[in-house]
């Protein structure tokens, strides 16, 4: 587990530097306003779910920040994003969702080159696949926007989304206060969303 709480004082400063100093673009829509042209759900895990990305905090932040760059190459806008020790999930409105997942592609071929060399392990293989869903209604959208927010939550890592280093969780309860993500989680609940490929 990579909980905040469990990281040295060093690894503490970095990752809250790291968060402070990047103006990565993000964007919570309000209510309403977001039409469900060309949004996108896209996620990516680590060959047999082995936890490769999470061999550190160090390589968590990483993995973020390349992630967050190649969305924002191909995204006119990213929604909400959450890296985990072997998976990502991002939700982005894009019109370019080919050249979207090709850039992935090639970031998860740069990834594995370095990590395997870090971990000593060429040949490796690190990632299974990447894929999309597009997104097809408001209820869609929210119950997306929950699952991501909620994933390390699910997952183990986190009690609760803001606990959570590497994800856009923070930014969205900044943004729309706590009162309004609490009407948005029971308003479109993640029930089984993600069952049977998330596990």
């Amino acid at each position: 587990m990579y909980d905040y709480r469990r990281m040295t004082p060093a690894e503490r400063s970095q990752a809250v530097e790291y968060r402070r100093l990047r103006h990565q673009p993000w964007h919570a829509p309000s209510h309403g306003e977001v039409g469900f042209t060309h949004q996108f759900i896209v996620s990516a895990a680590c060959y047999e779910h082995a936890p490769i990305i999470g061999a550190n905090p160090s390589r968590m932040t990483e993995c973020e920040k390349q992630l967050l760059i190649t969305l924002q190459e191909y995204s006119s806008r990213i929604h909400a994003w959450c890296v985990l020790p072997n998976h990502y999930h991002a939700l982005v409105k894009t019109e370019q969702i080919k050249e979207l997942c090709h850039g992935l592609g090639l970031f998860h071929g740069r990834s594995s080159f370095e990590w395997n060399g870090e971990d000593d392990k060429r040949g490796r293989k690190v990632w299974y696949r990447c894929f999309d869903r597009e997104i097809r209604s408001e209820r869609h959208f929210w119950a997306s926007m929950n699952y991501i927010h909620h994933n390390p939550v699910h997952h183990g890592y986190a009690e609760k989304w803001q606990d959570w280093l590497w994800s856009s969780a923070s930014e969205f309860l900044a943004q729309v206060g706590e009162d309004q993500a609490a009407r948005i989680w029971r308003d479109y609940p993640v029930l089984d969303y993600g069952k049977g490929w998330d596990d």
